[in-house]
């Protein structure tokens, strides 16, 4: 029993058929209203559905037809169900064991890798001016604050526990931890701390996803509506750009942009940065990422781009990487999703983020939003080499020399 034979008894079991004169009308199995006559005759049956219209054979409207004729003639043996194979849901198992050790030794843990990964910070040098506060104190104080998911007054003892630990050289206030958030010149330690606490699963990942997600704001953004002539207004944001291992989930590296900032022009970046601490062997990408100039970058750094194609995607172009991606797309599509579907790992990376240390952020200015972004990733990062550490086994060294 082919497909068509099967959709045809569903119909004539679920569904109502009726006879009028010499035709029967037979309701649309989408349940949308729409019913198809159909014509039994002695040489040829016809139906006004678009599939038999197309194929001139026999449609399911036509078989629903014939099995509900079979069931109302008492000799007529009863069609025979086909056997639906069983699938078994798959399972993924937990570590349970080690996954308990993480949790319950991760803030004292989170603490003693975020000293170690904030000793690497060079020193800015100072020229003028009143002696600042150690970069390396300000960050351990931002991040371990983000990582609390508290204010900075109520956070101040969780912070002098930590100086009494040797994790600070100084007692930073609530105010200066909040200024320097605000800062410029800290975004670019940020960045470089993810990717370096990143690197400690250098030999765990060499599949690679991307995609971004929207933080909210505490601010709003109203705008006039001249089609339908009234004023809306919506929380403002800004959007977190990653790139992420599909196998524990470690951010590479990350751009941050406005609410409105175009997905593809951070793919580039993103891979490049990667790519030069990374043996990336695949990475894979929805469809706002589909262009040549990106098939290409992957293609050069030794890859294979598994990036989703539009709809109007065509085959025959200039680029070489482009033709023959998009014909394995065509030719193996159930083995090219197989790896497209890797990219799923990125949308449990930002669950995982937004589930922990919020979705929204406190801070008002744009840099500091940024900066604060950057830190709920950079302690997502720390989380995932904990959780590595007990189920992996691996050392987390983040710095050679």
């Amino acid at each position: 029993m082919d497909l068509r034979q099967q959709k045809g008894l569903e119909i004539a079991a679920l569904f109502k058929i009726e006879r009028k004169d010499n035709f029967y009308t037979v309701p649309s199995q989408t349940g949308n209203g729409i019913r198809y006559k159909v014509q039994i005759a002695p040489e040829t049956d016809s139906c006004t559905c678009l599939d038999f219209q197309t194929t001139q054979s026999k449609c399911k409207h036509i078989y629903a037809v014939e099995f509900r004729a079979q069931r109302e003639t008492p000799s007529a043996e009863p069609p025979q169900i086909p056997d639906i194979p069983f699938r078994a849901k798959t399972l993924y198992k937990q570590n349970w064991p080690a996954y308990r050790l993480a949790q319950i030794n991760e803030k004292a843990k989170f603490q003693e890798l975020l000293y170690e990964l904030c000793s690497g910070i060079d020193e800015p040098i100072q020229f003028v001016g009143r002696s600042r506060i150690p970069m390396k104190d300000i960050i351990f104080a931002a991040a371990f604050k983000v990582y609390g998911t508290t204010s900075a007054r109520r956070f101040m003892t969780d912070l002098k526990e930590a100086r009494m630990r040797s994790y600070l050289s100084t007692l930073p206030c609530y105010n200066s931890i909040n200024g320097y958030i605000e800062k410029e010149e800290v975004t670019p330690y940020l960045k470089w701390l993810i990717t370096q606490s990143s690197l400690p699963l250098k030999a765990v990942e060499t599949d690679f996803a991307v995609d971004s997600s929207g933080f909210s704001t505490s601010q709003f953004v109203r705008w006039y509506d001249e089609k339908y002539g009234k004023e809306h207004s919506e929380r403002d944001w800004v959007k977190a750009h990653i790139m992420c291992g599909v196998t524990t989930n470690i951010v590479t590296s990350a751009e941050i942009s406005g609410a409105f900032g175009a997905d593809h022009n951070y793919f580039a970046p993103l891979v490049n940065e990667t790519a030069r601490r990374f043996n990336v062997r695949e990475v894979s990408a929805d469809k706002a990422y589909s262009s040549y100039a990106n098939m290409r970058v992957v293609d050069n750094k030794g890859a294979v781009p598994y990036i989703d194609f539009k709809s109007d995607s065509v085959g025959t172009t200039k680029c070489e990487i482009w033709n023959r991606m998009f014909h394995y797309y065509n030719l193996r599509r159930d083995e090219f999703m197989q790896h497209y579907h890797k990219r799923s790992n990125i949308e449990t990376t930002f669950s995982m983020i937004k589930a922990k240390f919020g979705g929204r952020l406190r801070s008002k200015l744009p840099v500091a939003q940024a900066n604060e972004a950057l830190l709920k990733i950079l302690c997502h990062n720390l989380c995932c080499v904990i959780q590595s550490i007990y189920e992996l086994g691996i050392q987390a060294t983040f710095w050679l020399e």
